[in-house]
C-alpha cells in the first residue's frame, strides 16, 4: 500500500468517524437523549432510544465511508431517509415541531409513540440492507 492510499484510506475513515460522531451529538442534543441547557425531553428517556440513536450514527458513519470507496455510489435518498426514520425513532413525538403541527399532542402519544420501537427496528433492519447491497456492488470494499 502506498503513502497516497494510506492517507486517502485514513481521509475517508476520518470523515466517516466525523459524520458518525456529528451526528450522534448532533441528534441526541435535539432530541434531549444528551442532556442540555436547551431542549428538555418531554417523555421518558428509554434504552431503546439510546441505541436507535447510535444504529442511526453508527449507519451514517458506515454509509459514509462505503459510499467513498465506490465510483458509482447508491441509495443516497434511502440513507436520508434511514436518518429521517431514525432520528423519529428516538426523538421526543411531542416535541417533534412537524409532527406537531400535523397531529395533536394526544395523538402522537397515543398512536406514533407506541410505535416508535418498531420503527427503529425497520430502519435499523432497512440501514442493514442497504449497507449490505452497497458492499455487494462496492468493488473496492
Amino acid at each position: 500500500m502506498t503513502d497516497a492510499e494510506r492517507s486517502g484510506r485514513r481521509r475517508r475513515l476520518l470523515k466517516s468517524l466525523g459524520v458518525g460522531v456529528g451526528a450522534f451529538l448532533l441528534f441526541g442534543a435535539v432530541t434531549g437523549l444528551l442532556p442540555n441547557p436547551i431542549y428538555v425531553r418531554m417523555v421518558e428517556r428509554t434504552p431503546a432510544d439510546y441505541v436507535f440513536l447510535v444504529a442511526t450514527a453508527a449507519f451514517a458513519a458506515a454509509f459514509v465511508y462505503q459510499r467513498s470507496l465506490t465510483d458509482d455510489p447508491i441509495g443516497d435518498r434511502f440513507a436520508a431517509g434511514g436518518i429521517v426514520g431514525g432520528f423519529l425513532a428516538f426523538g421526543c413525538p411531542i416535541c417533534n415541531a412537524v409532527l406537531l403541527a400535523l397531529f395533536s399532542s394526544s395523538a402522537l402519544m397515543t398512536y406514533f409513540d407506541p410505535l416508535r420501537p418498531v420503527l427503529g427496528a425497520v430502519n435499523v433492519l432497512l440501514f442493514v440492507g442497504l449497507l449490505y447491497y452497497q458492499r455487494r456492488r462496492c468493488t473496492r470494499c
